[in-house]
């Protein structure tokens, strides 16, 4: 089973070029996979009163061109498998083209502009561990089963970095889950450096590994090379929090 959902880019998620920022592109993933979940009875809504909650582990999407200011886009999605103590999610994404046929007549037709595959896990937000619970009679028959094939990208660690930035997870970072918003990582690292892709096709890929808390403070190590930038955020503790690579071609 599929779900479609429209949306209508607004002026405050486009960057100086007018077009959609990437952790904004990643912030309408997350609303569309938590609302598809809601509606088949196992979102937050219904994890959060059994001290349960979704997280994002690992994303990669192909833009093979983002959209601008007041474009109207799809987002097309489907649960490919729930295995081994993971979901996975995958989307199409659509922009809506006008083509004038005349003075009288205009005809609209949706493009394909990108994909994209997430994966999902169960966390206990008591234990702060990562839980299965995909047995449960809750996820019976919302297996789709499509696969788009994207091929893994290996992050590595950073060990001479173009440059680092610090960054204090504040306020404004943390969700409902108590811990920083997956978005706010890819905000950071892109506040760091913002690589030039426009007009070209852009991948991205990012890890989550380990959740940081309020107050925690993150440096932001990145790599310029010529195909794109490595980024990787470590803790107060030296830890990689996140990783992340944005291809461009």
């Amino acid at each position: 089973m599929k779900y479609s959902y429209e949306y209508e880019i607004k002026y405050q998620e486009v960057d100086g070029e007018k077009k959609l920022r990437l952790f904004n592109l990643e912030n309408y993933l997350l609303e569309v996979a938590g609302t598809v979940a809601d509606e088949l009875g196992f979102g937050i809504t219904q994890l959060h009163p059994r001290g349960l909650t979704w997280i994002l582990t690992r994303l990669s999407a192909e833009m093979y061109e983002l959209p601008t200011h007041c474009e109207k886009v799809r987002f097309e999605t489907w649960i490919e498998s729930n295995a081994h103590m993971l979901s996975t999610r995958n989307f199409r994404i659509y922009a809506k083209e006008s083509k004038v046929e005349s003075q009288k007549s205009k005809e609209e037709e949706w493009i394909l502009i990108g994909q994209c595959k997430s994966v999902w896990a169960v966390l206990d937000m008591e234990k702060r561990e990562i839980v299965n619970i995909f047995d449960d009679p809750m996820f019976e028959d919302c297996v789709d089963g499509e696969v788009i094939e994207m091929a893994r990208v290996r992050m590595t660690t950073i060990p001479e970095p173009t440059g680092c930035v610090a960054h204090k997870v504040a306020y404004s970072d943390i969700d409902y889950n108590g811990h920083c918003n997956s978005c706010r990582y890819l905000q950071a690292m892109t506040d760091a450096y913002q690589p030039d892709y426009y007009g070209k096709k852009v991948r991205l890929d990012i890890n989550y590994q380990k959740e940081t808390m309020l107050g925690e403070n993150l440096q932001t190590l990145y790599l310029v090379a010529p195909d794109g930038v490595q980024y990787q955020q470590k803790n107060s503790h030296g830890e990689t929090s996140c990783s992340a690579k944005i291809t461009i071609s």
